[in-house]
């Protein structure tokens, strides 16, 4: 299982309370869509740290970096090098 799929079933999982990947789009707004808020920003980042095994640093703590699936993929990608 790649990046994106891990972060989207976690996502789902954790915030949407469903296994519906439709239910979200690797480009759709975690902030602007309500799926987040800065506690969820809290959770998502142990979540990184913990079963995708990379730091996050409190300046990247950014919605460049966490706003999407795909910028969370990308992100992570990047950090793993």
């Amino acid at each position: 299982m790649d990046h994106a799929q891990r972060i989207r079933r976690f996502i789902l999982e954790a915030f949407l309370f469903t296994d519906d990947p439709s239910a979200l789009g690797d480009e759709d707004s975690l902030l602007e869509r309500g799926i987040i808020d800065s506690t969820g920003v809290l959770e998502l980042v142990m979540f990184l740290e913990d079963e995708m095994g990379i730091s996050v640093d409190d300046e990247e703590l950014i919605p460049e970096n966490l706003d999407s699936v795909k910028q969370l993929s990308a992100f992570v990608s990047r950090k793993k090098g």
